[in-house]
């Protein structure tokens, strides 16, 4: 029954979302015990709304629990936050807190890249900057330090609000 569910929901964020081909309830369900989680239905929805996200990866709680609304799921809006968190702590999800205290997410890919935020519309841009990368290991190894994680957020005024 469950996979039944996932599978009807998975084709309806198809549908609704459009913007990525989401992913089938079997890879959810992979990702999901790959990090030691039990796979419960409200992650599996959870997990499938930010996995279809492709032009636009960064969405907060309330932004999952509108979208599963929309969709006409049963999931609150507690849970959503409950499942969030538990993804952020297995390494399944990031977390970003670009414009102060409001949290959004993405998935955790494993590819590092940075952000650009516009201080006008909130618009998040994504890139990817090898020169950047190899100057932070250059500059951590003159150091002495080896760096495990960094997260690089520049704050400007994006092309469409200039």
């Amino acid at each position: 029954m469950r996979t039944v569910v996932c599978v009807s929901m998975l084709e309806h964020l198809n549908k609704e979302i459009g913007k990525r081909k989401a992913m089938d309830a079997e890879i959810l369900d992979q990702d999901i015990k790959a990090k030691g989680l039990k796979v419960t239905i409200p992650r599996m929805k959870v997990l499938a709304v930010l996995s279809a996200e492709k032009d636009a990866p960064h969405l907060s709680a309330e932004e999952v629990y509108n979208r599963l609304l929309a969709m006409g799921e049963e999931v609150s809006l507690p849970t959503v936050y409950r499942v969030l968190a538990q993804f952020e702590s297995a390494g399944l999800v990031k977390r970003h807190c670009f414009d102060g205290d409001r949290a959004v997410y993405e998935i955790d890919d494993g590819e590092a890249h940075n952000h650009m935020v516009c201080v006008c519309c909130s618009e998040v841009i994504e890139f990817v900057d090898s020169v950047i990368a190899d100057k932070l290991q250059r500059l951590a190894a003159y150091q002495g330090f080896t760096i495990s994680d960094y997260n690089l957020v520049l704050h400007g005024v994006c092309a469409q609000c200039k």
